[in-house]
């Protein structure tokens, strides 16, 4: 499928960006590209892969002429550009919207006037019943995707999404923070206790990414079935992988936006969702605005449905969810700076 293509990878320096371009690079793909602000992370990473494969581009999703620019003669996109962290979109919110989801339509529409085969587009649990403007920016921007795969013929582009949940040593991820606070003797710090988060490695991020460009339709959502944990079993999973069990835990409580569990899928998505084994398939709904038509088909299963959430999922104990840190690639040299083998 992918066999001297090119990929485009917006937002390509950040950690999601990182892992898929790793995947990418063992296989026989002709060239990736990776777009983003940050010059600095592109030299860095020009340095570390050191591979003719890579090209990177200086540019903005906000600037639609840089995209357009990038977008000449590429056959997929993963589009992970975003603005993420929580309390920020909280305090510049109409920022979150220009990156977050006019930056999508600039992307999607570079792509459909370059007829790119295939763009998968990153979203976010916090898309689910959003109460934070990072979350309802995410939300709107999967809006777009889904308003645009209707209006496009998909032998030409098709347009899809995944739906994530807390990537884990992600750079929105505690676990980094976690490892540098008892580095530096300072407190791990905790918002909630009781506050639970889905679970998945990146690795496994990247293979939703791959499933979505093999198996994708227009307006298609796909989820991973992940998962989840509280935040206090994390904390005390990661006191004992650092051989710090004595390590001080301090509760600060809970940050700007931030909910006590999140929804990876609605209880209105779950009741058209097709189980696809480890992953959630959510197609777009294909009805148009002609809805007396429709009239008699109404459901009233949503009533019946629950969410998909972080606290009816199942349950990491500590075991486990050390299991999965110590396997994570992403924190394998920090692991080795504590005797970790």
């Amino acid at each position: 499928m992918f066999k001297d293509k090119v990929l485009l990878i917006t937002g390509g320096t950040g950690s999601f960006g990182n892992a898929v371009l790793r995947r990418f690079l063992k296989t026989d793909i002709g060239e990736i590209r990776i777009f983003s602000r940050d010059e600095k992370k592109q030299d860095d990473m020009r340095k570390i892969y050191n591979n003719p494969k890579l090209k990177f581009y200086i540019g903005d999703v906000r600037d639609y002429n840089s995209v357009m620019d990038v977008m000449r003669g590429v056959d997929f996109v993963f589009h992970a550009a975003a603005l993420k962290q929580v309390p920020s979109c909280e305090f510049y919110p109409v920022q979150a919207v220009y990156t977050n989801i006019l930056g999508t339509e600039n992307v999607l529409n570079a792509a459909i006037a370059s007829k790119v085969k295939k763009v998968v587009c990153l979203s976010t649990d916090k898309a689910a019943y959003p109460i934070n403007a990072m979350g309802m920016s995410k939300a709107l921007m999967e809006k777009v995707i889904v308003a645009k795969g209707r209006n496009i013929n998909e032998e030409e582009t098709t347009i899809c999404l995944t739906r994530y949940g807390n990537v884990m040593a992600s750079r929105g991820s505690v676990i980094p923070l976690f490892i540098d606070q008892v580095r530096n003797g300072k407190p791990i710090t905790i918002t909630d206790p009781s506050m639970t988060r889905f679970m998945m490695s990146l690795d496994q991020a990247v293979d939703l990414v791959l499933f979505a460009f093999k198996n994708g339709k227009n307006g298609d959502l796909f989820i991973q079935k992940s998962p989840a944990a509280t935040i206090e079993v994390l904390a005390h999973a990661m006191k004992d992988i650092l051989g710090k069990p004595e390590h001080e835990v301090k509760i600060i409580g809970t940050r700007h936006g931030e909910k006590l569990y999140e929804v990876l899928m609605t209880k209105e998505e779950k009741v058209r969702a097709i189980d696809m084994g480890e992953y959630f398939r959510v197609p777009a709904d294909g009805r148009d605005l002609n809805y007396s038509k429709y009239f008699e088909d109404g459901q009233e299963v949503i009533t019946q449905a629950d969410e998909y959430n972080s606290h009816n999922t199942y349950r990491l104990n500590e075991e486990e969810l050390k299991k999965m840190i110590l396997d994570l690639y992403e924190i394998q040299d920090e692991l080795k700076e504590f005797g970790v083998k």
